[in-house]
Formats: C-alpha cells, structure tokens, sequence
C-alpha cells in the first residue's frame, strides 16, 4: 500500500468517527444534523485538533454532494412544476439576487475600507444563500414539497443561474493581467449549446440506456449509469467553466418524466447523503479560528449585517410575490446565511487582486459563521412564526393544483392484476405509482397513457421515494410466491399503520401472507375458479338459487379450513371440509341436477 493510502484512510475513519459521535448529538437535541456536520468539521480541522488538513481540496471534493443534491431535486421537479414556477426563479430570484447582493455591497463600503470593485465582488456573493444547507434543513422538516419549500428552492435555483455571470463580473473587474479572455457572446453560447445538449441526452439517450440496463436485471450497472448520468452531466459544465450543480440538475429535469425515476433517486440517495455531509464537515473544517479571534468583532458585525440586511429583503420580496408575512420572515432567516459558491467567487477575487488573501480568508469566515448560525435562527423562526391562520402563505402558482382528493396508493406490480387495480383505482379519482421491474411491460403500458415506473417494489428506499409515506394503502400486486416475512417485516417496522393488500400466489402463499400480518389478502385464482364454477353449473341447467347456495357453502368450508391451516400450520388441517360429494343442503334449493 502506497503512503497516500494509509493517511486517506486514516482521514476517512478521522470523519467518520467525528460524524457519527457528534451528528447523532446534536440530532438528540434537537439543534439539526447540519449543525453537527460543521461542529464536526470545527473540531478536526486544523484550527482546533488538526486530526485532518486540507480543507480546501476536501471542500471541492464535497461539493459533489451539491451536485448529486440538485440531481435528486431536478429528479422530483418535472417540467410542468418548473413552468408553473417560472415567475418566482426569474422573477423573485433575479431580484433577490441583485437586491441582497448591492445592499450589502452598501454595507461593506459603509464600515469596511474597501474600493467599491472590492466590495461589489464580495457583497455580490455574500447575497447568494447555500444550496446545500437550505434544502438540507427544508428536508429535515419535510419542507422540500410545500409552497413555502418551492419557492425557497426557485430562488436558489436561479442563484445557481447567477453564478456564470457573477465570475463575468469579476473577471471584468480583474486587476491581474489578461490573457485572451472569452468575449461574453462566446460564454453565452457554449452556455446554451452545452444546456441544450444535456436536455437532448437526458430526453432520448439516458432512458433508453436505463431500459437496456433495467431489462439485463444489472442492478450494479444501473447504479453505476445513474452516478455517470450526474458525473458526466457535472463534467460537462464544469470543462466550460459553468456551474456543475446546474449541469446535474438540467439532467435530473430531464429524467423527472421517465419511468425510472424512484430508481435512480433511490440509489442516488445514498452518494447524496454521504457527500452532503463530508461537505458541511469540510466547510467547517475551512474555519480558520485565529483569523475569528483576531477579527471577532469585524465578522461577527458583518454576520449580524449580513443575516440583517438579506432577512429584511428577502422578506419583503417574498411578502410581495404574495408570501403569508409569518412565511415571508421564515422564508428571509432561512436563506440569509452566505453559501458555498462565496468561497468560489472570493478564490477568483484573490487571484483578480481585487482583495487580499487575510480578506478571502475573513469573508470565508464570516460565510461559514452565517451558515452555522441558520439552523439555530430557523428552528426559532419556526417557533416564533408559527402559521395558524395565514391567508398568504400558500398563495402564488406554487400552491396551484396541491389539492388530492382521492387519496394515493402504492402499486408494486402493475401486470394483468395490477392494470385492473389500477383501472379501478382511476376511475375513483385515486392518485396512483404504480412499480415494476419488467421494461417491456412498462413501455406497453405507457403506449395506453398508463404511467409506471421501473424498480424494484419490495425495497424500502424504492417504496420511499414512490411517496409511501403519505400513502393511504400499499398494495402488492406481484405475480408469484414472493417471501412475505422477508419483504413485509421492514415494511411494518418503518411503516405499521400503512393498510397492506397483497395478491397471493396459491392457498400456501395465502397463509404465509395472513402469518406476516396482512389481513386483505386475495387469492389470485380463487374469484375466477368460482366464477368458471359458476358457468359451468348455469350451463347444465342448475338454477340460479342452488348456484348461490353451492357457493356460499363453499366459501364458508373454504374459509374455515383456511383458519384451521393457519391456527395449526398443518396444510391438511380441515381436509374433512372438502366437498368430495354432492352434499345435502336446503332441498328447495338444491331441486333435481338434470341429465346430462
């Protein structure tokens, strides 16, 4: 092993151990996991322990995680839901944008001694919010979905937007000597032919690579084209200079509409997490606390200002695109802080010589410091504006066509049970995802307008991204004798007030299936066996009254040996319950069975 391995596992056991005795900390205290992440981060990094250094190649590693973040957000924003929210990304966050970034440019001119290019290239940056901790914070409160969570979200979406033309700015106010810069219409260009090329890849390439893989049934190669479709689409913006985060998201936009969406996001989630949190560790870990206590009284004013002066307009924006005002205050404290892009935009400001690398350094800080205190300032935004009865607070298009008045059902099968089900299912209104692992039935389905999405139904993190946790029944539809402990048993742990209905294969199946707890169980042969008896007894000229009495004695024999197999585990238990001879039931209802 080359030396490089043990110091890089070393550092890996180094993060781990600090994430998982202090995460699980703060969570027990309610105060967030982002918060633990960067306490974590604070106490290994070189300003305090020194167990690891490099914070800086650490963060851009990490911010892979705000990639395969935006990824999974594009996955669950379909085209239809990004147009309804067009006015708040182009309009609420352009002003945003400009507003905080040229007040608190103000700010720093007013109690800083810097040049006014100075202060625009910092001001500007500081008036972005992180992608990372805000959607971190809105998915731990299962804020993400809600009005108040989208459009928190469109206006991060367009300060991702903001960034090229935020490095357009500094570049222009570039000090250091050029050499052969791009002109603009140049940029704008590759910017457009590159968003156009991953819009073309991800609607007619990428799902047709996910069919192939889906069908083969290779589980690792899926996971491994769904990390490449983030990878390559991050790359792609990343070699034009532009934001990889973007990239990643046009590309999860892109496949929100095709059948394998719950798959990628499910096996995406884990990468997202993992990286997510590497990446809170190594922003604190880029505290310096020396330049803190040297300048606590410049950046803890600055914090203050900054929280202030973004809070006050972002409220006051939000309020005006029709915000509640309890949600417009949330909606300001929650995206106050400084974000990751900051550390960028100061890097270029350095080696443009439009600030000092002590002022790179103070701003970073002052950035890191905002982020640490907004899980903290939100919880007690949360307490202190909490909406009882705010008529504003879902107006806006977001709030437009949220109703669901039929309630939604899991479908995990969508074969020639399932299509039933879910034909029945429609026609009273109910929402439906309906699963399955079979591509081709998938696309034969999706030619008859039926929408159903590829994964495997069985799994946790498949059923938790197909929105089981606001489900009012999960149904399995599944043709064979699938294990019920085995699938059921999490199921129940995670979910146990979740009404379960299961197809059964056969009667041994049926048992096995009331053992592991599901009370709405359907035989899959048992209605059409009964219905073919039926016939039969109408066509040899049984009357209608006698047919009704066979099966009624049937069903209740058939029940009653099934009780007794279940009771005893014993599949001859009953066997005496077997109609083997015409037996004597109400004489004016049997009559005379004619000759054949």
């Amino acid at each position: 092993m080359t030396e490089a391995g043990p110091n890089l596992l070393r550092d890996v056991v180094v993060y781990l151990a600090a994430s998982v005795l202090l995460v699980p900390l703060f969570i027990r205290f309610r105060l967030g996991a982002v918060l633990g992440y960067l306490a974590a981060g604070i106490l290994i990094g070189p300003s305090l322990l020194g167990l690891v250094g490099n914070a800086e190649q650490t963060l851009h590693f990490a911010e892979f995680g705000i990639v395969l973040l935006l990824f999974v957000i594009g996955l669950e924003l379909q085209l239809a839901r990004l147009w309804a929210l067009r006015s708040d990304i182009f309009g609420l966050g352009l002003a945003q944008v400009l507003l905080c970034g040229l007040a608190i440019t103000g700010l720093l001119l007013v109690t800083t001694s810097l040049t006014w290019e100075a202060a625009l290239v910092v001001g500007l940056p500081l008036g972005l919010s992180s992608t990372a901790l805000v959607m971190q914070l809105l998915n731990e409160r299962q804020l993400a979905a809600t009005p108040f969570g989208e459009r928190s979200f469109a206006m991060l979406l367009f300060q991702d937007l903001a960034i090229v033309p935020l490095l357009t700015i500094v570049a222009a106010l570039s000090r250091a000597p050029r050499i052969d810069p791009e002109p603009g219409w140049l940029v704008a260009v590759k910017t457009l032919g590159a968003l156009a090329f991953l819009v073309a890849v991800g609607r007619w390439v990428l799902p047709r690579l996910f069919r192939i893989i889906g069908t083969l049934g290779a589980r690792e190669a899926f996971v491994a084209a769904a990390l490449l479709s983030v990878l390559g689409s991050a790359l792609l913006m990343a070699s034009l200079g532009l934001s990889m985060a973007l990239g990643a998201f046009v590309a999860g936009v892109m496949l929100a509409e095709s059948p394998y969406r719950h798959a990628l996001e499910a096996d995406i989630e884990p990468f997202r997490g993992l990286m997510l949190g590497l990446f809170f560790i190594a922003i604190g870990m880029s505290l310096d606390l020396a330049v803190v206590a040297a300048n606590w009284s410049l950046i803890a004013a600055l914090v203050v200002g900054v929280l202030a002066l973004k809070t006050a307009v972002i409220a006051g924006l939000a309020r005006s695109f029709g915000t509640g005002w309890r949600q417009a205050l949330k909606m300001g404290v929650l995206l106050a802080q400084g974000g990751e892009f900051g550390f960028v935009l100061f890097a270029e400001a350095e080696r443009g010589l439009l600030i000092s690398h002590s002022a790179a350094q103070l701003f970073g800080a002052v950035v890191t410091c905002s982020m640490a205190l907004t899980p903290l300032l939100f919880r007690l935004a949360g307490q202190a504006f909490a909406v009882k009865d705010d008529p504003g607070s879902r107006d806006g298009p977001e709030s437009a066509g949220t109703a669901d008045h039929g309630g939604h059902v899991v479908l995990v099968g969508s074969g020639r049970v399932g299509q039933v089900i879910a034909q029945m299912l429609r026609a009273r209104g109910v929402d439906i995802t309906a699963i399955d692992l079979d591509a081709e039935l998938i696309d034969v389905s999706s030619r008859f307008g039926n929408k159903v999405f590829w994964g495997d139904g069985t799994r946790l993190d498949i059923l938790r991204t197909a929105g089981v946790d606001r489900a009012s029944a999960l149904v399995f539809a599944i043709d064979g004798a699938w294990d019920p402990k085995l699938v059921l048993e999490p199921i129940r742990a995670q979910w146990p007030d979740l009404p379960i209905i299961a197809r059964a294969f056969d009667r041994m199946h049926t048992i096995a299936l009331r053992q592991a707890g599901v009370e709405h169980v359907t035989r899959e042969t048992l209605e059409s066996a009964v219905a073919m008896g039926r016939d039969v007894l109408a066509n040899i000229g049984t009357p209608a009254t006698q047919i009704d009495t066979i099966e009624t004695e049937y069903r209740r024999r058939d029940a009653e040996r099934l009780d007794l197999q279940l009771i005893s585990g014993d599949m001859m238990s009953g066997a005496d319950t077997i109609i083997r001879e015409q037996i004597d039931l109400d004489p004016a209802a049997l009559g005379e069975i004619p000759p054949a």
